[in-house]
């Protein structure tokens, strides 16, 4: 029980300053009379929770936000591990035998249906691919939300959940403008190239995606990190890209070839020492590519 020290919490029904506050229950009531006054006290302590199964770890105000890179969508509920009642009370040797039998059913039976079993199996490889090819949350997001369609169509059955599941992150990275190749998904999923492509199209054709072209500006700083080059050649690259995409001669062609080239020719442009297989390399590219791509660009900007 906390005695009140305000001398203005005086009790309404008799008058006096001794109002009592209940910790447990949560009542503020007179210490003379027992008139309550309110049944609900503000929580006092910090905000924050620890909803992991560590004590210190994962503080915060509420549990994990929802996604659909979930198998539950973060929407499912489990029995804490503390064993506690209520009121603070530690639980008796029977009921916390009782409890930890019902925690293991509890967690078995998330996962009892066919479909959450493929969706954990899905975003776990999902999961895996987000860290190997280190895109946002947005794209893994737009990939589950891919996946969860392509299932319930139907287009998971006889099918590699691994190869839908990578074809799914392309159509996101696609969606999204993040510049990935099929080649980086295929090497970061261990998949070959062929049945990833294979899987983007059914995607494309039974979902009715319909997918942005890739701007190669957007390639220009993932290939230039990759070959070391300076701001000024990324920034003269660019300017060439911007001018082939007016004058319409970017159409159609590869947009990592393109934006290799480009670098390429701002290379030769700013006097630095860069070779045409630094940047194929760079670019995962042909040198032939950048030959023909650099031709291109000499004769219609007149380099």
């Amino acid at each position: 029980m906390v005695k009140s020290v305000n001398p203005k919490d005086k009790c309404p029904r008799c008058g006096k300053a001794e109002l009592v506050t209940d910790a447990n229950t949560g009542e503020n009531f007179c210490g003379k009379c027992g008139f309550v006054i309110t049944d609900k006290v503000s929580e006092l302590g910090p905000e924050w929770r620890s909803f992991s199964k560590e004590e210190h770890e994962g503080r915060s105000r509420a549990g994990v936000p929802t996604s659909l890179a979930m198998h539950d969508m973060g929407l499912a509920t489990i029995i804490g591990p503390a064993d506690r009642d209520a009121t603070g009370k530690p639980l008796s040797a029977t009921m916390r035998s009782t409890i930890e039998r019902l925690r293991t059913w509890d967690s078995r039976s998330q996962v009892h249906e066919p479909v959450d079993r493929n969706f954990r199996q899905a975003f776990s490889e999902l999961d895996r691919l987000k860290d190997k090819l280190a895109v946002g949350d947005a794209v893994v997001e737009k990939a589950a939300y891919i996946y969860r369609k392509a299932l319930e169509k139907g287009l998971v059955r006889g099918r590699s959940i691994s190869a839908l599941i990578a074809s799914a992150l392309y159509a996101a990275c696609r969606d999204t403008e993040t510049p990935r190749t099929l080649k980086d998904i295929a090497n970061a999923s261990n998949i070959k190239r062929k049945d990833i492509a294979r899987c983007y199209r059914l995607l494309l054709r039974e979902l009715n995606l319909k997918m942005p072209v890739v701007n190669p500006i957007n390639c220009i700083s993932r290939i230039a990190s990759k070959a070391g080059l300076s701001e000024k050649t990324k920034r003269e690259a660019t300017r060439i890209l911007e001018i082939a995409e007016e004058i319409k001669i970017s159409a159609g062609k590869d947009p990592m070839g393109l934006a290799a080239a480009a670098l390429y020719v701002a290379c030769v442009t700013n006097g630095e020492n860069k070779t045409q297989r630094d940047v194929a390399e760079a670019a995962g590219v042909t040198e032939v590519t950048i030959r023909n791509r650099y031709k291109g660009l000499k004769i219609a900007l007149n380099l």
